[in-house]
């Protein structure tokens, strides 16, 4: 008896925590990974066993019998196999939603899904209480009996912090998952309630309808795509995201997670898209007249995604050797496969940004960032300390460019960047990208001033020999350059405040009707 409860317990801990770690995955691919969904989830899961802890408790003095902690296992195997089959659906519907930046419809189904997880959270953390009750001889030893079932419950718990995310979602996808958690939660409790009862036949029959409706809800609700998306090619879940490629008007077209933005984008007899990735070309003409594309040999592309800026950069900058880093392997071989990304001189590296950056004995004379994707934005490639590790990662004439998204018209976060990076750089520069929400900064190595930019371009103009390609991007950057309001925040590693500030700009523009406005 004692081994099976123990079992119990140990599956009980590997399963809670699997689900709450997949949840987060499941709701992040269509509404992000911000703190504040994260905090909405954890918050929502420990409200669940909470509730499961004290009905657990009254409930196993009541009926203090295996047979009941073990029916409580079935069925929270039996709602964990559900969750998948009805959320599908749900999030498909959201998808929809979110595309259209549909708010009301959006909060409605991140409610409905979450409060899926409450039924099997609930009877999973009444296993503890139960195991307390049934395994406590006398209370001489009851410290010691619960000590060890809360050690063991923790031992599973840490299984389950790594199973989803290192396992079984890189290989079945998030709402496959689902189903293996059910299943090993069902083999625990049917073998908990043979050893704990005669008549396994009586004990089938019982309960064997369960996980034949678990597999019809998952013929009938798994069926098709994750989202709902024109010209889908291709889409899969990888370590760090929800991946899906689009054919757009013959555009292949590169969406992470919830779907906002394109991060990739490519057509095989163009290179010239009219969005944020040309851009890194303007970066170098911010030094002194004249300078030649020819002079730029070393450019590293932090967050290389599908290649699109760095096909582009390879084109001007002919005879240039670029490093691009990119922490998921997944978005490499789909760069390849989707966008082209085999471009001469370049070496990709599937690491971390910053730490890639850091084990890099070589200095740059182009550094691009690109890996802001609000409302999530990686603190630690936001603060003073990152930006002198670029800085100290540059060439005398090296130039820092970087991505930064607005929401509306709201410039507080890219303010706030180029304060931080004014921290560093002795001269920065803005440009907001025609119709779009996205605001470039340029920031040199050296003291530079504007009219370097168009005094480059009037000597590459009349030289007869410019990329249109760039020529296009300094034209963009120059017609659109704004000025950059200190702000009061500078991020350090120490204190970056990104979360509040996004939240915050998040908020005013839903107050001022910026969704309304959009649609």
């Amino acid at each position: 008896m004692r081994r099976n409860i123990y079992s119990a317990v140990f599956f009980s801990g590997v399963v809670s925590l699997a689900i709450e770690l997949s949840a987060s995955r499941l709701l992040s691919n269509y509404f992000g990974s911000s703190n504040l969904i994260w905090a909405v989830i954890i918050g929502s899961i420990l409200v669940y066993m909470t509730i499961g802890s004290i009905l657990g408790g009254k409930w196993a003095d009541r009926s203090p019998h295996e047979k009941t902690l073990y029916g409580n296992l079935i069925w929270a195997a039996f709602t964990t196999g559900l969750i998948p089959c009805i959320a599908k659906p749900v999030l498909r519907s959201a998808s929809i939603a979110m595309d259209h930046l549909q708010v009301a419809p959006l909060i409605l189904s991140f409610v409905v899904v979450l409060l899926l997880f409450s039924i099997p959270m609930i009877l999973l953390s009444m296993t503890s209480p139960f195991a307390i009750r049934l395994l406590v001889d006398d209370t001489q030893h009851s410290g010691n009996t619960a000590g060890n079932i809360y050690a063991i419950s923790t031992a599973g718990s840490f299984i389950g912090t790594f199973l989803p995310v290192l396992l079984l979602i890189p290989l079945l996808g998030t709402y496959r998952n689902f189903l293996i958690l059910s299943a090993i939660l069902f083999i625990i409790a049917f073998w908990g309630l043979i050893r704990s009862q005669p008549g396994w036949k009586h004990i089938l029959f019982k309960y064997a309808w369960m996980p034949l409706v678990v597999a019809l809800a998952a013929w009938w609700g798994l069926r098709g795509s994750d989202k709902i998306a024109n010209g889908l090619l291709f889409e899969t879940e990888s370590q760090y995201n929800y991946i899906q490629v689009q054919q757009i008007s013959g555009y292949n077209v590169l969406r992470l997670n919830e779907g906002q933005g394109i991060h990739s984008i490519y057509r095989a007899d163009t290179l010239n898209y009219q969005g944020t990735w040309q851009q890194i070309l303007a970066a170098p003409f911010f030094n002194t007249s004249p300078y030649s594309p020819e002079s730029v040999k070393s450019i590293a592309v932090l967050g290389l995604a599908g290649g699109t800026s760095a096909r582009q950069a390879a084109s001007v900058f002919t005879g240039s050797h670029i490093d691009g880093f990119e922490i998921d392997p997944e978005i490499v071989r789909i760069g390849y496969e989707y966008f082209a990304m085999d471009i001469p001189d370049l070496t990709v590296y599937t690491q971390d940004a910053r730490v890639g950056l850091r084990s890099m004995d070589k200095q740059y004379q182009l550094i691009s960032i690109d890996v802001y994707r609000p409302p999530y934005i990686p603190a630690h490639l936001t603060t003073v300390e990152f930006f002198q590790e670029v800085y100290d990662h540059l060439s005398k004439d090296g130039v820092l460019v970087i991505n930064v998204a607005r929401i509306g018209e709201d410039r507080r976060l890219a303010d706030a960047l180029a304060t931080t990076i004014q921290r560093v750089f002795p001269s920065v520069y803005a440009c907001d990208v025609p119709d779009t929400f996205n605001t470039i900064l340029y920031a040199t190595h050296a003291l530079t001033n504007v009219e370097n930019l168009y005094n480059n371009y009037l000597w590459l103009d009349e030289s007869g020999s410019v990329d249109s390609l760039l020529r296009s991007s300094l034209e963009t950057t120059i017609l659109n350059l704004k000025p950059i309001t200190t702000s009061q925040l500078i991020f350090t590693d120490d204190h970056t405040p990104i979360e509040q500030l996004m939240n915050t700009m998040l908020i005013d523009f839903y107050r001022s009707g910026g969704i309304t406005n959009l649609q």
